[in-house]
C-alpha cells in the first residue's frame, strides 16, 4: 500500500457552535463545506487546514467523553505546522486561548507547544 498523506482528520465535538467558532474564528481555518444531516441530527463541517489537509468537525447527540488527556489509548493529539511559533502563541493568547510553555523537541531541536480545543482535545503547534 502506498499512501500520499492524510486526507482528513475527524473530530467529534460536544458543542458544535462553540467548536465551530474555535476552529474557524480562533484558529482561522476556512470552511470548505457545512452540512446538516437530519437523519443523524448531526452537523459535518469541513475545514481547510493546509494545502490539501482538512478537519471534519462532527456533532452527534450525546457523544461519550474522552477517557483522559492525553494518554488515552487511540489518537493522542493533532499537531499543526507553524512557521513562527512565538507569533502563533501570541495570536492564540490574544483570543483567550491558554497555551502551555514552549518546549524544545530533544530529538529534532524544533520548538513546540500545546493548547486545547473546547472539548479538551490536545492540539500542538510545531515550528517548522
Amino acid at each position: 500500500m502506498k499512501t500520499h498523506g492524510f486526507h482528513h482528520v475527524a473530530i467529534i465535538c460536544s458543542d458544535y457552535q462553540r467548536s465551530k467558532r474555535f476552529y474557524v474564528e480562533v484558529l482561522g481555518f476556512p470552511v470548505i463545506q457545512e452540512t446538516y444531516r437530519s437523519a443523524r441530527n448531526s452537523y459535518k463541517l469541513d475545514l481547510q487546514v493546509g494545502e490539501g489537509d482538512a478537519i471534519e468537525l462532527f456533532s452527534f447527540p450525546n457523544p461519550p467523553p474522552r477517557p483522559s488527556t492525553p494518554e488515552a489509548c487511540g489518537l493522542r493529539h493533532l499537531a499543526f505546522k507553524v512557521a513562527d511559533l512565538d507569533a502563533s502563541v501570541a495570536a492564540l493568547q490574544a483570543k483567550g486561548v491558554d497555551v502551555e510553555a514552549i518546549r524544545l523537541d530533544e530529538l529534532t531541536g524544533k520548538r513546540f507547544t500545546f493548547f486545547k480545543d473546547p472539548d479538551g482535545l490536545p492540539l500542538e503547534m510545531y515550528e517548522i
